[in-house]
């Protein structure tokens, strides 16, 4: 079950990742053909819960597309974690780590013993692997990526990157400016926040650990992977969908 966000991390690339908010295995397939790297079932701040999210992992699978599925959870708690790798995920984003003590506990409830506590069961992921092979290669393929969203992870940045097992780390910008008292949003111009951005990918770098961000626009995630960062998201399926739907009525009205 090679994973393949980490094979295209190993080449040098930068991975563009699709964003599922909408609890559906039809749109889940149908937004997973369209050239996405990676695709995230978000159950943080999507309308998705477990059933639904092993729907749409169903849909980006019966899609062909190869994209790799992925889940940001809820919360970093050891129970929905397991569930989700179970259920197939390649990848969990976890919001709201601000501390070395959380990141190891997220590094813990998603390997396998000796590195981790993650209990066996792997009743759909197991299914990627022959018989028993998905244990022997989960604790390395599995990307375990920390969502890096307040002051105080900011704070602790050099802690929390230094914890083993950490595969990369995403940005969350409009929590991350919300935590510093400025206004939430995706795509900042703020020098403030862009030079937070340039720290975290230096020491990033400097620990061969993969830096990601969720943007609001296709322009603003080209412009940062142009500033080195190694895993973007754009908006959620929803907000294109309403974007494109917006662009469609206003050109019919004239």
């Amino acid at each position: 079950m090679a994973n393949k966000v980490k094979e295209a991390w190993k080449q040098g690339k930068a991975v563009v990742n699709g964003w599922l908010a909408i609890p559906n295995a039809f749109s889940a397939e149908m937004y997973s053909q369209c050239g996405w790297d990676s695709v995230t079932v978000d159950m943080q701040h999507g309308v998705q819960d477990y059933l639904s999210c092993v729907a749409c992992f169903q849909g980006i699978a019966a899609s062909g597309s190869g994209a790799t599925p992925m889940v940001r959870v809820p919360w970093n708690e050891p129970g929905i974690i397991g569930k989700v790798l179970d259920a197939g995920a390649y990848g969990v984003i976890c919001p709201m780590v601000n501390t070395p003590d959380e990141a190891a506990r997220l590094v813990q409830y998603s390997k396998y013993p000796p590195h981790g506590t993650r209990s066996n069961g792997p009743i759909r992921a197991g299914a990627y692997g022959s018989s028993g092979n998905y244990q022997k290669t989960a604790n390395d393929e599995i990307l375990v990526i920390p969502m890096i969203e307040t002051k105080q992870a900011i704070e602790n940045i050099e802690a929390i990157l230094d914890v083993p097992g950490i595969d990369g780390i995403y940005i969350g910008p409009s929590d991350l400016s919300f935590s510093y008292g400025m206004e939430p949003k995706l795509d900042v111009e703020d020098k403030f926040i862009l030079d937070i951005y340039a720290k975290l990918l230096e020491a990033c770098g400097k620990r061969g650990i993969m830096p990601g961000l969720h943007n609001g626009t296709p322009e603003y995630a080209k412009r940062m992977i142009g500033m080195g960062f190694k895993l973007v998201t754009i908006a959620n399926e929803v907000g294109l969908m309403v974007g494109a739907a917006k662009s469609a009525v206003k050109v019919a009205r004239g």
